[in-house]
């Protein structure tokens, strides 16, 4: 066992949490050693108690307890083993890669990261996207599983602090390509419901589902929050269905999804917000089409626009329609070159 040491945090490891950060600086740690530790109050932080989620800050002073020598302990798991078949489709997924990014058109179907009944996602397939680097790239957003699009990946642990920083503060932005039931109307507009989690967890999912508020309810209803979608109506077809571009100005769970079918133009495929496949929803076809169109959610992250981390240079990341979309626009007479550079010149 070693002594009791004080270690100084140094500015690239500020911003952490104090389990990642231990488990770097000592791998033979556990996370169950390092949670018995914040118990008790042996780890402490400026000789306070904390938690292994606090997040430490550059000078603190971390307090560490007698630890087990790294031969004292079993030795770390083996990385998670990706199959040949998944590593070759996630590395095809790779639209955009550079020292510092990798941003990939995650196909629909596809989870990000794990949660109930998810084994196969973003985060674990990435296993096999470090291309000679010690470590795999992180997750800085996510898309909801039946959502297709550019998803980034930073390769280091500055730069996915810096992005994360970048899209909280909305230094990055969004556009969505979705083809919706009906024609909204003004063509071109903004959706300011606010959302909060329906209650229960019913056979339709009502404990994931996300719930419109006018604005003026957002602040007395617990659990809400402001949210935000502009959009514009690039192509339709008579009064039936229309191409529609959407960027979120705030980054709430199934935002655009939500905020579409509460117009009334939800979009084509999405089962949780578009009602029943024969619902007919103004002059559209609900989220059905009566098997016209594929019946899987036409929601995709066309592009994401930001400064780069390091290099401070302009970068747009652009991914092209999934098959399903692909088709939907040939069956329909669009083309991806007919969108407008910025759809929203407009609104700004």
């Amino acid at each position: 066992m070693s002594g009791v040491q004080t270690i100084t945090v140094r500015e690239q490891d500020a911003g952490q949490r104090l389990d990642r950060w231990l488990k770097r600086v000592f791998p033979q740690l556990s996370q169950g050693r390092i949670e018995k530790m914040c118990r008790k109050g042996e780890l402490r932080v400026d000789g306070g108690r904390v938690k292994g989620s606090t997040r430490i800050e550059a000078g603190q002073a971390v307090r560490i307890p007698p630890l087990p020598k790294p031969g004292d302990q079993p030795p770390a798991p083996a990385r998670p083993r990706v199959s040949d078949a998944d590593a070759e489709m996630i590395r095809s997924c790779v639209i955009y890669r550079d020292d510092h990014i990798i941003a990939i058109n995650k196909p629909p179907g596809l989870a990000t990261q794990g949660g109930s009944k998810q084994t196969r996602h973003v985060d674990g397939l990435a296993e096999a996207l470090r291309f000679g680097a010690d470590d795999k790239p992180r997750l800085v957003h996510r898309l909801d599983k039946d959502t297709s699009g550019v998803l980034l990946l930073a390769r280091s642990r500055s730069v996915a602090q810096a992005l994360t920083a970048a899209i909280r503060h909305k230094e990055t932005r969004k556009i969505y390509w979705a083809v919706v039931a009906g024609v909204p109307t003004p063509y071109l507009g903004e959706i300011k419901y606010g959302l909060v989690k329906a209650p229960g967890h019913g056979k339709g999912g009502e404990g994931e589902k996300m719930l419109c508020l006018h604005p003026r309810e957002v602040d007395r209803t617990p659990g809400a929050k402001r949210a935000i979608t502009q959009y514009a109506t690039l192509y339709r077809v008579a009064s039936r269905a229309a191409w529609v571009a959407l960027e979120p100005i705030t980054g709430r769970t199934h935002q655009l999804r939500a905020h579409m079918a509460e117009i009334g133009h939800p979009i084509l495929g999405d089962g949780k917000y578009g009602g029943s496949r024969q619902e007919n929803l103004g002059d559209g076809w609900g989220a059905g089409t009566g098997g016209l169109l594929s019946d899987r959610l036409h929601l995709h992250a066309r592009s994401i626009t930001l400064l780069h981390p390091v290099t401070q240079q302009p970068l747009t990341v652009t991914a092209n329609l999934p098959d399903h979309m692909a088709q939907t626009f040939v069956t329909l007479g669009w083309t991806p070159d007919l969108a407008a550079d910025d759809p929203f010149a407009e609104l700004r």
